[in-house]
């Protein structure tokens, strides 16, 4: 029944055929269940694990490198090859991708949690009426039109509509859907409001909330995935995963490099088929084979295997990083999506605050002597733990509050009118309530006033246990005073009351709405020496004039404290007796934003983040927040800033589209309203990171391009997001911003620099396939550059240092390409110069080698008719694996060079030394040792067709290699002076990178 908030109760009961007195039959229990199904979020499917793996293999590079190892291990078939050569390229290709594949399904496996935490909020069973009768029945078994009983700790088993109150008032927790930081009062009355949120819907008790005060009978009117929790699960399943700025980016790149390589390898075919029928081959068949395996090699070549598994490498010494700031991530791309974050919406409860309602002001008569002088004091400490201090209006720390009569009573009656419990939990190791968070917060005032007549008192009580000192002062209280008769809180009084005896005096104790105890009062007791003076009119208009700007200026929640002498020996009291009051003081508590919020926000916004704050609480309170933590710093007023949802809603498109790129605050929302928020933003092209940390968060959290929960949170949130706070600090996500933006430069430096050396081994194979000179590298040699001396320099590349000015810069838009322009240009010259120095290491032996046979360069050009012509040398030296061994090492140590080219994309090697990064220094000195073990070092040299080098062969490698760092330096000279900018203005129009320029969705 969709609109049971919108109908009276006889219409909801006729509705369901019940009678609110006897309950459903059994023959209308069995109905109602085939009619509206059962109580339970119905079993996902969860996608079959062979699923699972194909999607990891549907990616354009991966089919590519699959491709290869298929048609390499096919040649080596056709050739009649055997052994472990014949197959080690297509094994390691394929262990590599089974790698990526097995990573990419844990992190997916974990992502389907989410779904199965949420049914940890449903109840396990309900006091339901039936035939007549009560019973306790497992709450799956509910159907719509039971008529259920709720008490105070009672977790709500289904959407249930309110029929009878059984107490003065039922209060609820539904913060974990609306985020509301304050418990809902709930009644009979029908909702009149028209497109009503849940806030508004307050004859309604949702499913998975907890009565916090009072009980209450209801009817059942909706249940399973139709209540509210289900809506939430439904909003889930609906929520595909969106692809990560730099997934986009190496999606897009994979697909300009696939078809670089196809067409490169078809023109090296091409060029080649005169060379068919050459005699070496020995015939047109083997020579086109022939010549596809060179096709096969260069494509090899150009594909970045390793690529993957160092961006994986990176990103995971990242998430290292991040967990010592508090940011555990729980999915590795999200590490990088950090750093194009444009837009941060945050919740409010829990998030900018703690979620712990805290006394932050207070109210009391110092004097009515000399004219009516009103004190104020201002506490410290914003959580349910017993710590802080007591300040008065100059900002002085009251060194022992307690020995003021005020405080002394405003502590007394916090502590005794109070039904709530504060406890220390050594597991979670922090201080948890039961009960009213006001009347929490009163406790906690009470430890902070602290006992009177003790000097040591403050270090006395820094000396007990936590779970000693969770109630030290209020255990003491409740000793000192026995509780006799109790007057509950009730909606019309808006009050409460107990009556107290202490050493045959009694004395009765009254909280509530400052309103209802200032009418009762005729009294007021005075904080500088105690004494009780009639409470004037112009006292009274004082003290009215205090609570106006606690409620409306510092939009504080109020309550007003008061006391009674009663006659002595008096056991009940009664509602007569709530009048001649003596009022005490006036209290101001709130859910105090967390002290770190107002640098955080001024960072973000420094470093072009914009804050926004999203919240279920009303516009007024949220307001305030804001004022608080400095989000509106930086603004006249909030029109155009600060919407509700309804205020929102009613806009025209247009209108929407405006504010979303103004608005600051979006407040009484539902989970729907925040999912609609984040794909809102997304269609504008902004990257938001969402916080949250309730159920009703979960759905928002998933959809974002970066989910953030608290540590603190439902597990739901937790495990929809992609990355969880452990300190609940949103400080904490402005340093993960700089880490992650810190990360994205490193990975953008290795990509560069695997696709400059990539760019150098196609070169090799390609200018050596048209000068028609034999192989210069064998598939295998070139699979062990790409794997091994380019991953371990590319994954030291991730230290580098991370820049000072990392967090004064904007956020990089999402469409810009890794490498395009003048960088671009820079990386072809590079990749140019590897190549053609392989080559010449290659042509140098046959040459100029005093090992090689020193034939002319035309010799070499002809080698292919070698065996039909007289020679002063054998055939067989175009065999020797002396040139390709000189090639190979050649590659090697001239990336090496250009390893450290990259611990900067700008700055001279002059200003950052090698040494700055010596992860990088250690890979490399690793990568030449194992470069050394496979020449020197058998079976692993026959295994690479490399022989061991000669001290003039080293000589000419350095040599051939150096150059790469000249020239780069010359390449980043211009850079620096804007010549790199010139270049990049006219390649805008036409990069040789694809850019998108719109968001894929």
């Amino acid at each position: 029944m969709e609109d049971a908030f919108a109908r009276s109760v006889p219409e909801v009961l006729d509705f369901f055929g019940v009678n609110p007195t006897k309950g459903l039959t059994d023959i209308q229990v069995t109905s109602h269940a085939r009619i509206y199904g059962r109580n339970v979020l119905p079993q996902e499917e969860s996608t079959p694990f062979w699923k699972l793996v194909l999607k990891q293999f549907d990616d354009l590079l991966v089919k590519i490198l699959i491709a290869a190892a298929v048609v390499s291990f096919l040649l080596a078939l056709v050739n009649g090859e055997t052994g472990l050569t014949a197959f080690l390229e297509p094994s390691v290709i394929l262990m590599i991708l089974a790698a990526n594949a097995a990573v990419g399904v844990i992190t997916e496996t974990n992502a389907e949690k989410a779904l199965e935490e949420l049914r940890a909020y449903q109840a396990d069973v309900a006091t339901v009426m039936r035939n007549g009768c009560f019973s306790i029945l497992p709450a799956t078994e509910l159907v719509p039109g039971d008529i259920v009983e709720v008490s105070v700790g009672c977790k709500i088993p289904a959407d249930l509509r309110m029929i009878d109150m059984l107490s003065d008032q039922l209060r609820v927790d539904q913060a974990i859907l609306t985020g509301e930081s304050s418990s809902v009062e709930k009644e009979l009355e029908s909702t009149l409001t028209t497109n009503a949120v849940y806030q508004d819907k307050t004859n309604i008790l949702f499913s998975g909330t907890v009565v916090v005060a009072g009980r209450a009978r209801a009817v059942v009117v909706e249940v399973g995935s139709n209540t509210a929790m289900g809506s939430i699960r439904d909003s889930m399943l609906r929520t595909e995963d969106e692809a990560t700025p730099l997934k986009r980016k190496l999606d897009e790149f994979g697909t300009f490099l696939a078809k670089v390589i196809a067409g490169i390898c078809i023109l090296v075919w091409i060029v080649n088929i005169g060379h068919f029928r050459d005699p070496i081959h020995g015939g047109f068949f083997q020579g086109a084979v022939h010549y596809f395996k060179i096709a096969v090699a260069l494509a090899v070549a150009a594909i970045p295997e390793g690529l993957p598994a160092v961006v994986t490498t990176c990103l995971a010494l990242g998430t290292k990083r991040m967990a010592r700031l508090n940011a555990i991530v729980r999915s590795l791309p999200s590490v990088e999506t950090l750093g194009c974050t444009t837009v941060i919406c945050s919740d409010k409860t829990g998030t900018l605050t703690t979620n712990m309602m805290s006394v932050s002001k207070i109210c009391v008569l110092q004097s009515a002597s000399h004219g009516v002088v009103a004190a104020e004091y201002n506490v410290s400490g914003t959580t349910y733990a017993p710590e802080g201090s007591i300040f008065d209006r100059m900002g002085m720390q009251l060194d022992f509050p307690a020995q003021f009569p005020c405080l002394l009573h405003i502590a007394m009656c916090s502590a005794l009118c109070n039904e709530s419990v504060i406890q220390y939990n050594p597991d979670k190791k922090n201080y948890e309530k039961i009960g009213e968070s006001t009347e929490v917060a009163l406790r906690i005032l009470a430890e902070k006033v602290g006992l009177p007549g003790f000097d040591s008192m403050p270090s006395a009580l820094n000396m007990l246990t936590k779970h000693e000192r969770a109630s030290y002062c209020n255990h003491y209280w409740e000793n000192q005073f026995k509780k006799i008769s109790i007057l509950d809180f009730s909606r019309d009084r808006k009050m409460m009351s107990v009556l107290c005896s202490r050493k045959q005096i009694e004395i009765m104790f009254s909280k509530g709405a400052p309103e209802s105890i200032i009418s009762k009062c005729t009294s007021i007791l005075c904080n500088d020496d105690g004494s009780t003076v009639p409470l004037t009119a112009h006292i009274r208009a004082e003290l009215e004039s205090r609570f106006s700007s606690f409620a409306g200026k510092d939009t504080l929640r109020c309550l007003a404290l008061a006391l009674k002498r009663m006659p002595t020996g008096q056991k009940n009291i009664s509602l007569d007796d709530e009048k001649d009051l003596t009022f005490i003081g006036l209290v101001g508590m709130l859910d105090p934003p967390r002290e770190e919020v107002r640098n955080a926000i001024l960072s973000c916004m420094t470093a072009g983040i914009r804050v926004m704050v999203v919240t279920g609480d009303n516009k007024t309170t949220a307001e305030s927040l804001c004022r608080k933590i400095g989000a509106f710093d930086h603004l006249e007023d909030f029109v155009g800033r600060s919407f509700t949802a309804s205020e929102f809603e009613d806009l025209s498109a247009l209108e929407k589209t405006m504010a979303l790129q103004q608005m600051t605050l979006f407040t009484r929302v539902e989970p729907s309203h925040k999912k609609m928020l984040v794909e809102a933003l997304q269609h504008q092209n902004e990257v938001v990171a969402m916080t949250g940390d309730g159920v009703n968060d979960a759905p928002a959290l998933k959809k974002a391009d970066i989910g953030i929960a608290m540590g603190s949170g439902t597990a739901v949130a937790k495990s929809a997001s992609d990355m969880v706070l452990a300190d609940d600090n949103f400080a904490t996500i402005v340093a993960a911003v700089a880490e992650g933006r810190a990360i994205y430069n490193n990975t953008k430096q290795f990509i560069r620099y695997m696709i400059s050396s990539n760019i150098g081994e196609v070169v090799c194979i390609f200018v050596a396939a048209v000068l028609g000179i034999p192989d210069t590298l064998v598939p295998v040699q070139l699979l062990w550059v790409n794997l091994v001396t380019d991953g371990l320099p590319a994954t030291a590349i991730g230290f580098n240092k991370q820049d000072s000015d990392v967090m004064k810069v904007k956020p990089r838009k999402v469409n810009e390409a890794v490498v395009s322009g003048w960088l671009f240009f820079r990386y072809l010259v590079i990749g140019a110069y590897v190549g053609l120095a392989t080559v010449a290491g290659f042509i140098w032996w046959f040459i100029y080698s005093d090992t090689g046979p020193k034939i002319p360069y035309t010799e070499l050009m002809n080698f292919d008719s070698c065996l039909k012509r007289e020679t002063t040398y054998p055939c067989s030296i175009f065999s020797d694996r002396h040139p390709s061994t000189v090639s190979m090492t050649v590659l090697v140590v001239v990336e090496m060079f250009n390893a450290l080219n990259n611990l900067s994309e700008n700055q001279s090697l002059v200003v950052i030394p090698p040494w700055s990064n010596l992860w990088l220094v250690g890979s490399i000195g690793l990568t030449m040792l194992l470069h050394c073990l496979i020449l020197y070092v058998q079976p692993l040299s026959i295994l690479f067709s490399v022989v061991p080098l000669t001290w003039d062969e080293w000589t000419t490698v350095l040599y051939l290699s150096f150059p790469v760092i000249i020239i780069d330096e010359i390449l980043k000279f211009f850079s620096r002076n804007s010549i790199g900018m010139r270049f990049n203005l006219r390649l805008r129009r036409a990069e040789f990178l694809p850019k998108r320029e719109v968001r894929d969705k």
